[in-house]
């Protein structure tokens, strides 16, 4: 931003938003094709899945193509139920055991997969799973994490919903939900909310009163003190009544939240959306590592915030080009950076999975909330978020 002065708002989604439904079963299909491979003992490298879900009322309709151990359709429609059922829903317009769950599935094109395989196609390397631009970016907005501040604590608000939702501990709250948070910045640094918009499902019989009494404790738990003032401008359930939600009242779909997943409009998006895709997809994989190097660059204390470009061609293993661009006067060090940053990771769709570890069942919990500014696990859960490459950086630089 050049203004020194000035509000930003980002937004996010629940887990039970209709598109998130949709990516969350396009999620589970991924993790299923790589456990049951793994488990057969076939490699998970050869696994691929591009899954997109269309959820409406009482219906979920799952289409794509996928390689890999056989998966049966009542395998793939088991998955999605208990996706469903894990988010909340046993209503009477969307219930994880009526629903009629259609499977659409079909193999891979085998022209797709040539420009893939390592040693078909024209190039003897894996290949990229598409052309595309993918962007990563990190800033010191919200030290914990590295992320904006707006579309972080919009993530925030609704994940501690959903916790005390799951726990029972606040039975009046169904999953739909989405929020809102208006960040004033002052001389280029987050300082306060100007306003939070918060819209829940909520069971009938509560009033727009009631809501705002269940949610407004949590809101100002999950928010940085100082931040919500007088001055800080609230809208709860702004249009009343909000009893029908989730797939019963709107349609969802894969991948129609790319910046809620991302950045919350703070960063340049390529265009490609995540859920539902295997890791040979760059639109997934080189967003994830784009990510990872922007987030050391900021975590080594070098700038303030970095974004970082990458670009590919289908079936070609190398980027096209990488373009890191950083706060202040940084030009000499962005340059720097665009050398060797490909010699510390390996940026070719096979380098980017091993560097991360990105060949097992660890995509269900990207699938709302956003991919990033989230914690690593020990069970190799956002392996793109670890700061383990600060040393490597400094030393090159």
């Amino acid at each position: 931003m050049a203004r020194k002065t000035y509000h930003f708002t980002s937004e996010s989604v629940s887990e039970g938003h209709p598109d998130k439904v949709a990516d969350r079963i396009s999620d589970e299909i991924v993790d299923l094709y790589f456990r049951r491979s793994i488990a057969a003992g076939m490699s998970p490298w050869e696994v691929r899945v591009a899954a997109e879900t269309l959820t409406t009322t009482n219906k979920v309709v799952i289409a794509g193509e996928t390689r890999g151990m056989d998966v049966s359709k009542d395998d793939v429609e088991a998955v999605a139920r208990a996706a469903i059922k894990d988010i909340g829903y046993e209503q009477s317009g969307f219930h994880h055991a009526h629903a009629d769950v259609e499977v659409l599935l079909h193999a891979q094109s085998v022209d797709i997969a040539a420009g893939v395989d390592e040693g078909t196609g024209l190039h003897t390397e894996e290949g990229a799973g598409d052309q595309g631009i993918m962007f990563g970016y990190a800033s010191n907005e919200v030290p914990e994490a590295l992320m904006p501040a707006p579309v972080y604590y919009s993530h925030k608000i609704l994940e501690r919903l959903a916790e005390v939702r799951h726990s029972g501990k606040e039975s009046g709250l169904e999953p739909d939900a989405k929020s809102q948070v208006s960040v004033k910045y002052e001389d280029g640094k987050p300082v306060g909310a100007s306003a939070i918009v918060l819209s829940t499902q909520h069971k009938d019989g509560l009033s727009s009163a009631d809501v705002s009494d269940i949610v407004m404790p949590y809101i100002r738990e999950v928010m940085p003190e100082g931040w919500i003032t007088d001055e800080t401008i609230f809208h709860i359930n702004p249009t009343g009544k909000f009893v029908i939600g989730g797939p019963d009242g709107d349609a969802g779909l894969t991948g129609r939240k790319i910046i809620v997943d991302t950045y919350g409009g703070m960063a340049p998006h390529g265009g490609g959306a995540f859920s539902g895709k295997d890791p040979t997809k760059v639109d997934r994989s080189a967003a994830y590592a784009s990510r990872y190097l922007a987030k050391n660059i900021v975590a080594s204390g070098l700038v303030d915030w970095a974004n970082i470009q990458l670009s590919y061609a289908i079936g070609v293993s190398e980027p096209t080009s990488i373009y890191v661009e950083l706060d202040g006067e940084h030009s000499a060090l962005a340059e720097r950076l665009e050398e060797v940053l490909p010699k510390l990771m390996s940026l070719t769709p096979r380098g980017i999975r091993s560097h991360l570890n990105l060949n097992q069942a660890i995509y269900a919990p990207t699938s709302a909330y956003g991919h990033f500014g989230r914690t690593p696990t020990e069970e190799g859960h956002f392996s793109w978020e670890k700061t383990d490459l600060v040393e490597a950086i400094k030393k090159a630089v």
